[in-house]
């Protein structure tokens, strides 16, 4: 019983419209560890990205836990860390501010273009979506990953997207860890200022890094 209490809890948040099946390749030693994962919920009428991390808080039930975001996970990650106490806070493949973001997502929350992304077609065409969600270079490896994106109500999407190209955070958190590959094209590098780079890291190297990170995640989690 003592031996389950002195377990970290570590919470992980997928990538935008990701199921949590994208984290099935993620391995740490159970003795030290306990994982839990959250899937994405419907965002209310109008609802802040504050508000929406506040519900996600409440899901949360151990006390100093470790949180891990990736992509637009890790954007929500550190708007629950403006609410919640954590033990650390982990983003991978994701954005510390506003300024990394590209600018044509800069360009498209500043002049509403984000409007005209036919969400509700991507809602009905899970290609569209996989092109959108993890790059374009994974075309030939669709069936692949269609398997990870589940999360195609309208709703959801058109929230999610304006809040990407919205997000208005100015500073990080300095006690936040960054994990970014090189070869992201989603979040290219370039932008990108004090981060952990993993070589040959794509966007979605949460698929093809895992042994990178179940090897290095408990080393940045005690770190």
């Amino acid at each position: 019983m003592h031996q389950k209490e002195t377990k970290i809890p570590i919470y992980f948040l997928p990538g935008l419209a990701a199921n949590t099946s994208i984290f099935k390749n993620i391995k740490l030693d159970s003795d030290q560890f306990e994982l839990f994962f959250l899937e994405w919920m419907i965002p209310f009428e109008e609802e802040s990205i504050s508000e929406y991390a506040l519900r996600f808080c409440a899901k949360v039930t151990h006390p100093n836990a470790v949180l891990i975001g990736v992509s637009f996970g890790g954007i929500i990650a550190q708007e629950m860390n403006l609410v919640h106490n954590f033990r650390k806070i982990i983003i991978i493949s994701s954005v510390k501010t506003r300024q990394e973001l590209p600018l044509h997502l800069q360009l498209a929350g500043k002049t509403k273009a984000y409007k005209l992304i036919p969400t509700s077609f991507f809602a009905q065409n899970i290609d569209l979506l996989s092109k959108y969600a993890f790059g374009k270079p994974i075309v030939d490896r669709l069936d692949l990953y269609k398997q990870y994106l589940s999360i195609t109500d309208k709703r959801y999407l058109d929230w999610a997207v304006k809040q990407v190209v919205s997000w208005d955070q100015e500073k990080s958190d300095p006690n936040l860890i960054h994990i970014h590959g090189d070869r992201d094209i989603i979040f290219p590098i370039d932008n990108i200022k004090t981060c952990v780079i993993v070589k040959g890291g794509t966007h979605i190297m949460i698929l093809n890094k895992y042994r990178w990170l179940n090897e290095n995640l408990p080393k940045l989690i005690f770190s």
